[in-house]
């Protein structure tokens, strides 16, 4: 597979001619939907699943539209090509194996209801787990994609998720939300403490796994 990483939490995975994107949201780029075959969307919040966006893009082409089952709700028109997913699901999307795992978001604050969630776990070597930190514990990840920054997470907490799943390698994801200033903090701390090679990916930038 290749992959190129777009702004903050929007993955495009590459693999035997299929294209299959993750969490195109109002923070990435649309271009990340060019020639799409299948998007996948961890849940439903607008830095995670551009609608507009989306609905343009289907316009443009058909593809398959796979997420949780409340994604009903806020993606209007789009809904008609939605395929629910659930934790512990396999299935395949544009030619790649996909685990379905989580369930729930992580908790931003008692005050604000706690939204379904869907980490997705590509061809048993790349784990995107969206907006929470739970740990496959039936396999052993390669590379993850670690949301290192957001209004419900903590640096302590995060660290540990990523010392428990324990890839060969991690990268940033959800970072489209920081400055320079605090990038340079987080990446610094990271790369010390997470005890793997964690590195940040410019947008656009591509890697294989």
């Amino acid at each position: 597979m290749q992959l190129t990483k777009y702004s903050h939490s929007c993955l495009r995975l590459q693999h035997d001619g299929g294209v299959l994107v993750v969490d195109p949201g109002v923070v990435s780029e649309p271009a990340a939907l060019d020639g799409v075959d299948a998007v996948l969307i961890t849940h439903e919040h607008p830095d995670h699943v551009n609608v507009e966006a989306l609905t343009r893009a289907l316009d443009r082409r058909p593809f398959t539209v796979h997420g949780p089952a409340s994604l009903v709700g806020v993606l209007g028109d789009a809904a008609e090509v939605l395929t629910v997913v659930t934790p512990g699901e396999s299935f395949t999307a544009a030619g790649v194996p996909v685990r379905a795992h989580g369930g729930r978001h992580a908790v931003i604050h008692p005050d604000i209801p706690v939204v379904e969630n869907i980490g997705y776990l590509f061809n048993d070597v790349v784990y995107h787990p969206g907006d929470a930190l739970f740990v496959p514990d039936d396999v052993q990840v390669d590379t993850l994609f670690a949301p290192i920054h957001a209004p419900w997470s903590k640096f302590s907490e995060v660290l540990d998720f990523i010392r428990a799943v324990a890839p060969r390698r991690a990268y940033a994801l959800h970072d489209g939300y920081l400055n320079d200033n605090g990038l340079a903090v987080v990446d610094r701390q990271y790369t010390a403490l997470s005890g793997t090679d964690y590195r940040r990916l410019e947008p656009g930038s591509r890697i294989d796994a």
